[in-house]
């Protein structure tokens, strides 16, 4: 990740346009210039175990 902690997303996961811009709130969130959507990208942890 960057220095700011900020996952970057290739495509929206709505409606899978490219035309995303980063929004001050909430923190992290983007915005997507097709479908009007704003998401957050989170990272949440790792599973305890690796699947096989």
């Amino acid at each position: 990740m960057s220095a700011t902690n900020r996952v970057v997303p290739f495509h929206c996961p709505y409606c899978a346009e490219e035309d995303l811009r980063p929004e001050v709130e909430p923190r992290g969130a983007w915005s997507c210039g097709s479908c009007l959507r704003v998401f957050v990208v989170q990272f949440h942890g790792l599973r305890g175990q690796a699947a096989s």
